[in-house]
């Protein structure tokens, strides 16, 4: 399942990696499980616990992060919003296959522009 959310949990640190997402306006998930927090920069690359990381080595963290767990498992993708959206739906692929309840696309709480004659500026 992919639901939208607010940025109100925990944030992946990533050291010099500016992270830039969408805003979604007044969403809210109402998300309460354990997360673990992937981040997609603006050139795609993926990061985990404030490290870059290849698709393999994510794999292998997230499968081991599925297996420790205690109680049901979110992914939550903090992907800039200049990221690929492939990079994302693999992310929610893989949340699928190796057992994550759900997986999170993050987004900021900043307000939506505003429709003007059907159009926003």
């Amino acid at each position: 399942m992919i639901i939208f959310m607010t940025l109100s949990s925990k944030l992946l640190f990533v050291p010099g990696v500016k992270i830039q997402l969408p805003a979604a306006g007044r969403a809210n998930s109402g998300f309460r499980d354990a997360s673990v927090p992937v981040a997609v920069d603006s050139a795609n690359q993926l990061h985990y616990e404030s490290q870059a990381i290849t698709k393999a080595e994510l794999t292998n963290e997230l499968r081991k992060a599925v297996l420790r767990a205690r109680e049901p498992l979110t992914l939550e993708i903090q992907a800039d919003r200049a990221a690929s959206m492939d990079t994302a739906f693999w992310l929610m692929s893989v949340a699928g296959e190796l057992g994550f309840k759900d997986a999170l696309l993050v987004s900021t709480s900043q307000p939506l522009p505003p429709v003007v004659n059907g159009v926003t500026p």
